[in-house]
């Protein structure tokens, strides 16, 4: 089910500064370190949420999105659905601009309790790739 279009998603993308990765990891192989590292290298503000972690490429992790103490453009998440809904209570607390559920999050009562917070909601899609469908950006000279 798409719950926006794409110049929403466009105005997401585009507008973002800020980015919370919950779910990060520190393993290279794992997709949240890869989207947060593109991120970040794109010169997106990043914070990493997972309570198992100090830091992610010199950058302090956090507990929670409530630990942020500062509202975050995007909350960009690599959860499993079930634990979403979770999420975005706090992000609707944290005052988010948007939840985004990366490839393969579904979860609908996650997006009502977002958009009923007043976040705008994607989700089934990958922030990195659609930053760089958007932006055109490379991550090298080769892009």
């Amino acid at each position: 089910m798409s719950r926006y279009d794409g110049v929403t998603l466009e105005r997401v993308v585009k507008q973002a500064r800020t980015v919370a990765v919950v779910g990060a990891s520190d393993n290279p192989q794992r997709p949240s370190n890869e989207v947060a590292r593109y991120l970040h290298a794109q010169g997106l503000r990043i914070f990493p949420v997972n309570p198992k972690l100090e830091s992610l490429f010199g950058l302090p992790a956090f507990g929670s999105l409530a630990e942020i103490g500062e509202p975050v453009d995007i909350v960009d998440v690599f959860r499993r659905p079930s634990a979403t809904p979770e999420v975005a209570e706090q992000a609707v607390a944290a005052g988010a601009g948007t939840l985004w559920l990366q490839l393969g999050v579904i979860n609908d009562e996650a997006a009502r309790i977002a958009e009923r917070g007043g976040l705008t909601v994607i989700m089934d899609r990958c922030l990195a790739v659609e930053h760089r469908r958007l932006l055109r950006t490379s991550s090298g000279p080769h892009g």
